[in-house]
């Protein structure tokens, strides 16, 4: 082949080259240099320190376990107590030894026994207590703040009774006090020999002439006594009479005197 002829082909090689390049990007390869810089060499006479040991969990603490390892409980709060408010009104729980009594307090209808009344004012009030069969019972009692029982008993008789009276000798008088109570009646006076206290149901004869003014007193097997008012007034006799004879009925038919 001659020298032309090679060159010629030479150059037709290269041209077909470019064509190839510029039409086939694809298959272009980029070649990418990574320069790699070593590690500080180690001062001399020292070891070239390796690689990081991994962190390991820290060993418990000798004699305590690991479930005892827990935070320290914080104190525990101190419940504050709030005293109540003392009371100002009073309360008053009423009751009866018969049942459906009618209780006032201050002339104001409450309600009938056992009943309660809440919200009394402290101090002295009127207490009125009412059943059928019985004589109503008034008191006068002292209100406190704060609750209170009362207990009224119509089956107990009570009797606290006295009246000034002269007595009639045959000849001549003295004077003196009776006073009955459910124990009995009692004659008070400065004459010993007139002086005397018996059981109610020993009072054979207990009566009133009021016409005449007097009050008759006979003790059953002893003596007999005319008591009259030292004013003349009938009027207390018939009233102290009529109230003993009363508690003398009562009793007789059971009911129970009172010790106060």
């Amino acid at each position: 082949m001659s020298a032309r002829t090679l060159a010629v082909a030479i150059v037709i090689g290269v041209f077909v080259a470019g064509i190839a390049y510029l039409l086939l990007p694809r298959y272009r390869t980029t070649v990418s240099f990574v320069t790699t810089t070593p590690p500080p060499a180690a001062p001399r006479g020292e070891p070239a320190p390796g690689p990081a040991a991994p962190e390991t969990p820290s060993a418990p603490r000798a004699g305590v376990p690991r479930a005892a390892r827990k935070p320290a409980a914080a104190a525990p709060e101190v419940p504050v107590v709030v005293e109540p408010a003392a009371p100002e009104l009073g309360t008053l729980r009423i009751a009866t030894d018969v049942p459906g009594a009618s209780v006032f307090i201050d002339r104001q209808f409450i309600g009938t026994a056992p009943v309660t009344a809440e919200k009394v004012k402290p101090g002295t009030h009127q207490l009125n207590v009412t059943a059928e069969g019985f004589d109503g019972i008034a008191r006068s009692i002292d209100v406190e703040p704060g609750p209170r029982d009362l207990t009224i008993r119509f089956k107990e008789v009570r009797l606290n009774a006295s009246l000034a009276v002269v007595h009639k000798h045959r000849i001549g008088s003295c004077t003196g006090q009776l006073v009955a109570t459910p124990q009995g009646l009692r004659y008070e006076t400065s004459d010993k020999d007139d002086r005397f206290e018996v059981p109610l149901k020993d009072l054979e004869t207990f009566a009133i002439d009021y016409q005449d003014k007097n009050l008759k007193v006979k003790v059953r097997k002893g003596k007999q006594y005319n008591f009259t008012d030292p004013d003349g007034n009938a009027d207390r006799l018939f009233v102290f009479q009529r109230d003993v004879d009363k508690v003398r009925q009562r009793l007789a038919k059971g009911d129970t005197a009172a010790n106060d």
